[in-house]
């Protein structure tokens, strides 16, 4: 098959923007390139077409200034969802070889990034970076050791949990189990309440910059909260948009505002901190926008939580006085498991076994345009999700030739050609939500029934990027292609962990506060079974099964209360 790999502030003024400009006029041969100071973005739920250079009727200048001068990368996949994007940014590896191959990882879930898998900060500390990370984290708590600043982030400031109030904090896990979420290292920041989130993490990041040294390597992992629900903003940020009457899009839009600000203010600090001019910075959404919540990622098909193009195909791009070509755009394939690799090189860091890396060491593709390493991304293999309403299953075994049980929810990119089977999410196509009446009038403008009974799609994406024309039937040697290629992926899989919820993870047993929940208990046992008599680790023991019980009579009194509603 053919490869893919081708060559309350003010707005930002345009002298501001001018001022950003002349700061890539540089020598890049006199600088010391051996050790860059790396800025990574990481923005929540932004849609393919939320920023102003794919067409947007959102203002972000300052994205806009910055791809324009960097390289943008427009062949560039994510995972549909949070964690797996997160966890495969971390690692470097599939979320088959996690074992966090199954949704998200849920707040009251007993899961986290694998404790034996090194991650970017551990390895970027090892090769003497600073390492700090501020924002959303999601890649499970209920350890001490899942904790960010157990796994290689010397501070963090920022959430833990999948979502939360921008402004106080709050994050629930259904409706029984509330808390708070936001923590400056391993301590809940209660005086920190009350603030905007993207504009606390920004001014964060500034105070990290003002107190490091400059001729030190640092990696900031920027992992911003917006624009993910709920939809939150500064009512300065809100006049803006003061003439946009579809309400979720006009709250959607200040957010994204206010993370293009955020943006700026970083890299003028850097600026006038003495970093940029030996900085690699990296922008990226974790995810395709959610169309019900606000986000848009027209003309691409499906939304987040899909693995058709608008949930997985996401905005980023490279800004460097390092880049040896800019003003360019990339269209080599890359994956967000790439930027382990990728970074780690840049930094002169040891990669360890190579053979356990799903990502590519990419750089050369990104800064120079030579020919790239990847020439296929595997999105996914999710045994727990199958078909299972499908009204006869020798058909599915029909479409798999044999080969591979279309039930499966399973996603693969091989050079131009994309392969879904079983049940990849909604596969509609969402225009830009700025009718006047909401939702409702441009929520069916596009339906299509091609997923009824259906659980094989095949699209040549470099000629139909918008997964308009399934070739499934009339290319049934590609598939069967792609179907052994899967089958073979698989049989590398770890088995998926997917615990049931915890009810001991409520925060109402841990002073309203999501923290870890487990191990505490073992580590206190062991201290006072050595300290104290032998009733003390029984009395530990006890009141743990006592937590279990409040726990669970607590559950079932919020769904006999939900159920009373409807009564």
């Amino acid at each position: 098959m053919k490869g893919v790999c081708r060559s309350a502030a003010p707005l930002f003024t345009v002298a501001m923007l001018s001022r950003l400009s002349c700061l890539l006029l540089v020598d890049t041969k006199a600088l010391n390139v051996s050790a860059p100071h790396i800025v990574f973005f990481m923005v929540d739920d932004q849609g393919f077409r939320d920023v102003g250079y794919h067409g947007s009727d959102i203002h972000t200048p300052v994205l806009d200034h910055l791809a324009s001068e960097g390289v943008k990368l427009e062949n560039y996949y994510v995972q549909p969802i949070c964690s797996p994007s997160r966890s495969q940014l971390m690692t470097g590896r599939y979320q088959i070889h996690t074992g966090l191959q199954h949704s998200i990882i849920r707040s009251r879930q007993p899961l986290c990034l694998p404790p034996d898998v090194p991650t970017l900060p551990e390895k970027l500390r090892q090769a003497g970076y600073s390492t700090h990370m501020v924002g959303k984290w999601h890649l499970g708590f209920c350890r001490p050791e899942c904790l960010p600043t157990s796994r290689g982030f010397q501070t963090f400031l920022g959430s833990l949990t999948g979502s939360g109030d921008h402004f106080t904090f709050q994050s629930c896990d259904g409706a029984e189990a509330c808390g708070f979420d936001l923590h400056d290292g391993e301590r809940p920041a209660w005086e920190l309440s009350g603030n905007y989130s993207t504009l606390l993490y920004t001014e964060k990041v500034k105070q990290i910059l003002r107190t490091h040294n400059p001729n030190k390597p640092v990696f900031l992992y920027v992992a911003l909260q917006a624009v993910h629900t709920p939809l939150q903003a500064p009512a300065h940020l809100l006049q803006r948009y003061h003439s946009v009457d579809n309400r979720l899009r006009r709250h959607y839009a200040a957010m994204m505002s206010g993370v293009d600000e955020a943006v700026g203010r970083v890299v003028q600090e850097l600026r006038e901190r003495g970093f940029y001019r030996n900085s690699v910075i990296v922008y990226s959404s974790d995810n395709g926008g959610q169309p019900l919540s606000g986000g848009c990622n027209w003309p691409l098909r499906g939304g987040k939580g899909s693995y058709w193009e608008g949930g997985v195909r996401a905005v980023g791009f490279v800004h460097s006085p390092l880049l040896a070509g800019k003003g360019k755009v990339s269209r080599a394939l890359i994956h967000i498991s790439d930027w382990y690799p990728t970074l780690l090189s840049l930094a002169g860091a040891p990669l360890g076994d190579s053979r356990l890396l799903d990502g590519h060491d990419v750089w050369e593709s990104i800064s120079q345009g030579l020919p790239c390493p990847r020439t296929e991304i595997l999105f996914n293999i999710d045994p727990v999700s199958r078909r299972t309403s499908e009204p006869d299953r020798r058909a599915l075994n029909q479409s798999g030739f044999g080969i591979w049980d279309t039930s499966v929810r399973a996603a693969i990119r091989a050079g131009d050609w994309k392969l879904l089977t079983g049940n990849v999410g909604d596969g509609d196509w969402f225009p830009p939500q700025t009718l006047p009446g909401g939702p409702q009038q441009w929520q069916t403008m596009e339906k299509r029934q091609d997923q009824r009974g259906k659980s094989v799609w095949l699209f040549n994406i470099t000629a139909d990027p918008y997964e308009r024309a399934d070739q499934s039937e009339a290319r049934p040697e590609v598939v069967k292609l792609l179907l052994a290629r899967i089958a073979e992926y698989n049989q590398t899989a770890v088995p998926p962990r997917n615990p049931p919820d915890d009810p001991v993870a409520d925060p109402q047993l841990h002073g309203g506060v999501w923290s870890p929940w487990l191990g505490l208990r073992e580590a206190e046992g062991q201290k006072s079974s050595r300290a104290a008599p032998n009733g003390a680790k029984k009395g530990k023991m006890a009141h743990c099964k006592v937590c279990k019980l409040r726990a669970l009579f607590k559950k079932v009194g919020s769904r006999l209360h939900r159920t009373s509603l409807f009564l």
